[in-house]
């Protein structure tokens, strides 16, 4: 059906997913700015449009709400695993997809009235090397290194899951300066491509608590990748297990770092509704 949509979130992280064959209209930063607002569109934290792909069996794309491209995202892989599932472009529980940050394997775990509830995805690895995070560190790693803000400082550790990620160790996690220094942090220059961030709180060797800014995103209730990065991190300083649970606002994910880095991710996925875009909508995007 033309212009149909579904929306669906993983541990509160949502996403609306179209199919590029089916849109009649081009995702410009306008038109993913107005879908994604929560008053003048559908409203969610990004797209994720499925595309042709050569080299796997699906391909996606992860477009922000503010009309930037991602390369990765683990809720957003699920959601579109789920996707993919439910509505039966997939013909078993194992698949390939494709995104800017590489192509991943997807399982489906567990089923739920025989949908799609529990999905595994292999994150790919786990890339500490500064200039392929990127990050304008002068250490071959940017492992505990400090970040110079206008008010204050921060210790931080950078790594890349297929998208950039800053990791930032707590004693107590506070939302209000999450949302105060995650901007901050994200557009520093030190990031050439801008960068996601992670204020992370250790709990035990196999528990971790984080809050998240998402880049071009914002505030973000759970997020996969930011999930693997963490992993990532407390794993390289030595402070956490190869299997850990990370515990975010929106809910937990179960993270497995093998000792090649590789990264693996299983959580659940819930869809939220389905329609078709209103041809008043249609015309605005255009």
């Amino acid at each position: 059906m033309q212009n149909s949509f579904v929306k669906s979130h993983g541990l509160g992280n949502d996403y609306i997913v179209l199919n590029k064959n089916e849109i009649s209209f081009e995702l410009t930063e306008k038109a993913i700015r107005k879908i994604c607002d929560v008053h003048f569109g559908i409203g969610s934290d990004g797209i994720l449009l499925k595309v042709p792909s050569f080299n796997a069996q699906f391909g996606l794309r992860i477009l922000n709400p503010d009309g930037s491209e991602a390369e990765k995202s683990g809720n957003g892989l699920r959601i579109f695993a789920k996707y993919l599932y439910d509505y039966q472009f997939a013909k078993s529980r194992k698949f390939t997809i494709e995104t800017l940050g590489g192509l991943v394997q997807a399982e489906i775990i567990q089923e739920k009235n025989g949908k799609a509830k529990t999905v595994k995805v292999d994150m790919g690895k786990a890339i500490f090397s500064s200039p392929e995070i990127p990050v304008n560190c002068q250490k071959e790693e940017c492992i505990d290194e400090t970040l110079h803000l206008e008010y204050r400082d921060y210790l931080i550790s950078c790594v890349s899951v297929g998208n950039p990620h800053c990791v930032i160790l707590t004693d107590n996690l506070d939302e209000k300066e999450v949302k105060t220094f995650g901007p901050q942090i994200e557009n520093n220059p030190f990031f050439p491509n801008r960068i996601n961030v992670q204020f992370a709180k250790v709990i035990s060797p196999t528990e971790v608590e984080v809050m998240i800014w998402e880049r071009g995103a914002g505030w973000t209730l759970a997020s996969g990748s930011s999930s693997c990065a963490v992993a990532a991190v407390m794993v390289k300083k030595e402070l956490a297990q190869r299997c850990l649970t990370v515990k975010m606002p929106g809910g937990d994910l179960k993270i497995e770092t093998d000792e090649n880095w590789e990264m693996r991710m299983t959580g659940e996925v819930s869809e939220i509704a389905s329609g078709v875009l209103s041809r008043e909508l249609v015309a605005e995007l255009i």
